[in-house]
């Protein structure tokens, strides 16, 4: 996943987490996460990326409105950054202690 932007990752995580997303609910997660408005000049050529890396399939899930979800080879990517990061971050230490 080293060719990918963070935004693009965090694109990849919040469908991975999703049911088939679409491009509007997407955009809500990360408007959400990044407290600021997604415009869509950003999301949907960052998503095109992802579907042209082979990280994301995109269907249609009615005529206006396409879905989006995470093919074997972004959960690949997903799995081997979670190992890579579990090397350098603690995720049993508490925040608050």
């Amino acid at each position: 996943m080293y060719d990918v932007t963070g935004f693009q990752r965090d694109l990849l995580y919040i469908i991975a987490g999703g049911d088939e997303p679409h491009g509007l609910a997407i955009k809500d997660e990360l408007e959400d996460y990044y407290e600021t408005e997604i415009h869509a000049g950003r999301l949907y050529p960052n998503l095109d990326t992802l579907v042209e890396k082979g990280l994301v399939e995109k269907g249609q899930q009615d005529r206006r409105t396409n879905a989006y979800s995470v093919t074997r080879r972004g959960h690949r990517e997903i799995d081997a950054r979670t190992e890579w990061e579990a090397q350098y971050v603690d995720h049993s230490v508490s925040v608050n202690a």
